[in-house]
């Protein structure tokens, strides 16, 4: 099953989840913000998107410039602040059997989801 970490108040995980909604594909909606991930989904989530943890903070929200900005972290300090500050981590993540995407843009959901 096909599962969107979403934030409503978010654009762009509106715009992933309305490509799910019209593509007849069944899917969860996991509320990040509301259960928040913890450092073992977190781990999960960044292998399948094959990226470093720090690529998955939104590095623009004010508790990580109040916070973390300027300091050297290990990826498990920067995952550990994703599951302390749920906040932080980028979003709409889509996730597809054994493959994930930052809906950033859009399209990147669609092509998933072929």
């Amino acid at each position: 099953m096909t599962h969107i970490y979403h934030n409503n108040r978010c654009s762009k995980s509106r715009s992933a989840l309305e490509v799910l909604k019209n593509s007849g594909e069944e899917f969860e909606v996991i509320n990040y913000l509301e259960t928040n991930p913890d450092k073992e989904e977190l781990e999960k989530l960044i292998k399948l998107l094959n990226i470093k943890p720090i690529e998955l903070v939104r590095k623009n929200e004010a508790i990580w410039k109040e916070n973390y900005k300027g300091k050297t972290l290990t990826d498990l300090e920067v995952i550990e602040a994703m599951a302390q500050h749920p906040k932080l981590i980028e979003r709409p993540i889509v996730v597809k059997d054994n493959k994930a995407v930052i809906g950033r843009p859009t399209e990147l959901v669609i092509d998933l989801l072929k």
